[in-house]
């Protein structure tokens, strides 16, 4: 364990729970193996790479973390002192602002297990700090970067996700603006079509920090939905209903709405 997490461990003067449970609850959990909210680890060994995953819950819809499963969901037990103070490492150290976790141990015979439960947050985004990318790409807008947990994996969150995330848990959103070419963006999205960013941007005759700004508006007020493939995120129409209620009513029926 590297010198820093053992360092901000002992600052904090956090303890581990001093109780333990049944095995047959966590054996429930092992077998619904890995998912949305669900992930297994043998141990911790790098507090960064941990940190995707912690921040990735924190950012989507919460989960928790088994310490001491493999893959295969055999139980190999853990260290349970040492897994922690990884965790609390990659929360507090490389996750801004600080990911919040709960945690309880579990025993199977002579091997202990650690859940780490993370709630969905109400200061999302989170970000990792990834200083090797920035050197790599040589942006330093690079350095911090959030994550989202779909299904079993971890995924860089797009620009416009980190957007509807501040817009959910904020007010101070960008003004929607109605005029012929947005008219065009939404009549490709009624006839069911699944745009790229750039596809978006064009129609709409924006700039991309424009065309953010309104799939995060239209994200929030439960219009548009993004789908994420290996070729990227695709914008599509969530609800024709709501659509209608923007077009007659403006963007004042939607003023108050959080898609979270």
């Amino acid at each position: 364990m590297s010198s820093s997490c053992l360092s901000a461990a002992k600052v904090h003067n956090l303890f581990l729970p001093s109780y333990l449970h049944f095995m047959s609850y966590i054996l429930r959990m092992i077998e619904e193996g890995e998912h949305q909210h669900q992930d297994f680890k043998l141990r911790v060994d790098d507090p960064q790479k941990i940190a995707k995953t912690i921040s990735a819950f924190a950012n989507t819809e919460g989960g928790r973390l088994l310490i001491g499963v493999r893959d295969s969901g055999e139980v190999a037990g853990c260290r349970v002192d040492e897994e922690f103070h990884m965790v609390q490492c990659a929360a507090e150290m490389h996750c801004t602002p600080a990911v919040a976790f709960e945690s309880q141990v579990w025993k199977h015979g002579y091997l202990s297990v650690l859940e780490v439960k993370i709630p969905r947050s109400a200061q999302r985004p989170h970000f990792v700090e990834m200083p090797e990318r920035a050197e790599a790409s040589g942006k330093s807008a690079d350095r911090w970067q959030a994550f989202l947990r779909k299904d079993d994996k971890i995924h860089k969150a797009s620009p416009v996700m980190v957007k509807v995330w501040k817009y959910e848990m904020r007010m101070d959103r960008s003004e929607f603006r109605y005029d012929e070419y947005v008219g065009r963006l939404f009549k490709r999205w009624r006839e069911g079509q699944h745009l790229r960013f750039a596809q978006v941007a064009r129609t709409a005759r924006l700039g991309f920090e424009e065309a953010e700004d309104l799939l995060a508006l239209l994200t929030v007020w439960g219009i548009v939905e993004g789908t994420y493939s290996k070729q990227g995120y695709r914008y599509g129409l969530a609800s024709e209903e709501a659509l209608a209620l923007l077009e007659s009513e403006g963007a004042d029926a939607f003023r108050w709405k959080h898609a979270g």
